[in-house]
């Protein structure tokens, strides 16, 4: 018998600070257009309805974002784009989730993506988010490792059994390490058994929720007290409710907990998840001295290595290696290796109550 198209949840609720000064809590990076045709959930949303219908997509948001994703997802019913009272980080997100898509089909497999990931090769995408739901088909909880291409010191880390078939479907995930500094990286890429961790997720609701009465007893037993979503005490339980969650990703909370979990090796799907403007730098398209520009002109003598984003000219001179961002009201300039600090530059402004810039 076929199985029916699986249920997506997207997790949209970040404020994407890295990605200051276009990025700001209305209109935080997953609803800018950054790479491609299309603002990055958007790009999400196009690509998770090639293996599922809109009436099968939820999204889980906030309220000051909410309005936005309703005029840009008008495909996706309204009712299933979802503000969390209060951020509580991923666990208690898709438990949520998982609790409404269980409501609707209480036999569903459900995929988590995050809304602000880029990917350059939809069929291999698809081929691996096929290839995660066969293995949650057999009960398993799945994350999707990608194959690293240097010794990344931003991203979390899957460690593989270093002896496995090629041809495998999945592998179990011997562990989950956090994100390693520069040596412990280059140990990772030599050993060859350890992938990135991507965040993408594929189980059956109910058997996420089992393992969610397991290791978070509390949150699981807060998110049963929500009524049905359509239902009239919805948006009140979930007011009164979602709060009393505990504040912990799914990683710690779940995964690095539960027995039955497995990874799926991704095909190369060119998988980026734009965690700072040297992200956005390497995909972007550059001259022959590797300036990236975005927008404006670009005047330069002797500079290469920039990324500038402006609706103006920008003059370089002498200068390499930059990342230059113009908004109307602010100016970032930082080198591109230090972009991933640029969310601290996000928490001082908050400490000095510039609140117009946030």
């Amino acid at each position: 018998m076929k199985r029916s198209p699986m249920y997506a949840l997207i997790m949209a609720g970040g404020r994407g600070t890295r990605f200051w000064p276009r990025s700001r809590k209305a209109h935080p990076k997953q609803v800018l257009s950054i790479t491609g045709e299309g603002t990055l959930i958007q790009q999400t949303v196009a690509r998770v309805s090639r293996l599922t219908t809109p009436d099968r997509i939820f999204v889980i948001t906030n309220e000051t974002l909410r309005p936005e994703l309703l005029r840009q997802l008008p495909e996706v019913p309204k009712e299933q784009i979802i503000s969390e009272p209060l951020p509580r980080n991923t666990a208690p997100c898709i438990g949520l989730g998982a609790q409404l898509i269980r409501q609707r089909d209480p036999n569903a497999i459900m995929g988590v993506f995050p809304a602000d990931h880029a990917i350059a090769k939809t069929p291999k995408f698809l081929e691996t988010v096929r290839r995660a739901c066969r293995a949650a088909e057999k009960d398993h909880l799945v994350v999707v490792g990608i194959p690293p291409r240097w010794p990344e010191t931003g991203y979390g880390y899957l460690e593989f059994p270093k002896r496995h078939a090629a041809d495998a479907e999945f592998l179990p995930v011997k562990s989950f390490r956090e994100k390693p500094d520069e040596a412990t990286a280059k140990r990772y890429v030599r050993e060859g058994n350890y992938y990135w961790n991507s965040g993408m997720f594929f189980w059956k609701a109910e058997v996420f929720l089992d393992a969610l009465n397991v290791h978070l007893p509390r949150t699981a037993l807060q998110l049963e007290a929500i009524a049905a979503l359509g239902s009239k005490g919805f948006e009140r339980d979930l007011a009164e409710f979602f709060p009393l969650c505990e504040s912990i990703s799914v990683d710690y909370g779940v995964m690095e907990k539960a027995e039955n979990v497995v990874g799926v090796i991704a095909s190369d799907f060119g998988w980026s998840d734009l965690g700072s403007w040297q992200a956005v730098y390497e995909l972007a398209r550059k001259d022959k001295l590797g300036n990236a520009l975005k927008g404006g002109n670009l005047i330069q003598i002797d500079a290469g290595g920039n990324y500038i984003d402006a609706s103006k000219t920008v003059a370089l001179l002498g200068v390499d290696d930059l990342v230059i961002v113009d908004t109307p009201d602010a100016l970032l300039v930082t080198r591109r290796d230090l972009a991933h600090r640029v969310g601290g530059g996000v928490q001082a402004i908050e400490k000095k109550g510039n609140k117009e810039l946030l």
